[in-house]
């Protein structure tokens, strides 16, 4: 599950990380009396106005309607609410959302921690995830952090530094030294920067998140060490431990059609193809869209029923993977072991029924309990329906009618 920026700092502050301080706002008439607010609190003058999306590149993107970045600068509480009136509601599209852009519900208003002082401000990035071939967390950073962060990854690779973390003690001292070196630290700051990385660490495995990534770490002009930016996903299989993170989804967010297919209790993805699949088990899901694409087609989504499939779940399946017009063929792969393969097939012939006007050619293969039963009950049903009974049969069907 992602969250929003405000919503990650709320987290890191909340284990002793430092952070840009702020005020979220989703009324523009209400951007001032936030601004004054922050000001009193931090002694802030300027304020920097940010969009909320999940998507990063908001600096560089840019807002449909008025032209405005999705991050602002406002030189003054008097610049705040006009800066807010030309983000706020706006579709803002960045280089890591669709065309379409995503639409600015709220915004968060950021103290200027890029005041003047003794030495000057430095960005540096830094993210903890899962190495999934290693099995292992790994702090992942670099001195040149900032909005180029992409291109110091491709140009100057060797500028990318990482730190694997073992299990079975954390994060180290030395590790968090060995960090605060690399980045060209000393005095103060190389002080600093050892709490700020131990914090984000514990942070990371307290929240159960996936991946934390904080761009800019920065080092103020006094030598403080604050996460400026943060980007979190948290593990949604760990979110029964923690009700209060649960309870920052943004479904706005989401594809609408993901969000319906979860609260139905379906595991569904939507992907770009022509093929809609409705399988039973992660595994058999992923075969079903491997085979898909060796009959020509390309799957269109990913979607688990789960093992107690009944009439009612499949019904919802079908109208769900329905919902994508760019789908021109469906296959139904099901394995009957927990659920019998006679009572998938009823639910299928009901949901053809139900929903009435199918206009897909639609292509069921159920193998194990009770699957002649269901190849039958297909097969009579004088449903344009067709059946298979081995999955390069199914493919083939598939590809014939796509061709």
């Amino acid at each position: 599950m992602n969250i929003h920026e405000f919503q990650g700092k709320s987290i890191l502050k909340s284990f002793g990380v430092a952070i840009q301080e702020g005020k979220v706002v989703n009324d523009a008439s209400k951007a001032e009396s936030a601004a004054k607010e922050l000001s009193v609190e931090t002694g802030t003058e300027w304020f920097v106005v940010k969009a909320q999306i999940h998507a990063g590149g908001r600096g560089k993107g840019s807002v449909k309607e008025t032209g405005s970045r999705g991050v602002v600068l406002a030189k003054g509480l008097d610049k705040v609410e006009g800066i807010v009136k030309g983000i706020l509601g706006g579709t803002l599209v960045t280089a890591q959302t669709t065309e379409a852009g995503k639409k600015v519900n709220q915004v968060l208003i950021a103290q200027d921690v890029y005041y003047p002082g003794d030495s000057e401000p430095e960005e540096y990035y830094m993210s903890v995830l899962l190495d999934r071939q290693r099995g292992r967390n790994v702090i992942v950073y670099s001195p040149d952090g900032g909005m180029d962060i992409e291109d110091v990854a491709e140009k100057t690779p060797e500028r990318i530094f990482r730190e694997e973390i073992d299990p079975a003690v954390g994060v180290m001292p030395f590790q968090c030294r060995r960090i605060a070196f690399n980045l060209g630290l000393s005095g103060q700051a190389f002080k600093e920067m050892q709490k700020f990385v131990k914090s984000l660490y514990d942070a990371f495995l307290g929240c159960d998140a996936t991946m934390f990534e904080i761009n800019p770490v920065l080092k103020t002009s006094d030598n403080r060490i604050i996460a400026v930016d943060s980007k979190v996903s948290l593990d949604g299989n760990g979110l029964f431990r923690h009700p209060d993170y649960a309870a920052m989804r943004d479904k706005s967010e989401e594809d609408p059609t993901e969000v319906e297919a979860s609260e139905a209790g379906l595991s569904y993805v939507k992907l770009d193809g022509n093929v809609g699949c409705m399988v039973n088990g992660a595994g058999l899901a992923m075969a079903t869209m491997d085979i898909i694409k060796l009959s020509g087609g390309d799957p269109a989504n990913f979607l688990d029923v789960g093992g107690t499939a009944d009439a009612a779940r499949v019904e919802k399946a079908f109208r769900i993977i329905l919902k994508d017009e760019t789908v021109k063929a469906i296959l139904v792969n099901i394995f009957g072991g927990i659920v019998r393969c006679d009572r998938v097939a009823q639910g299928v012939v009901d949901a053809y029924n139900n929903i009435g006007d199918i206009n897909v050619p639609i292509i069921v293969r159920l193998q194990g309990t009770n699957a002649e039963e269901a190849k039958k009950l297909i097969d009579d049903s004088g449903l344009q329906v067709h059946s298979a009974v081995l999955l390069q049969e199914a493919a083939e069907k598939v590809k014939s009618v796509l061709a």
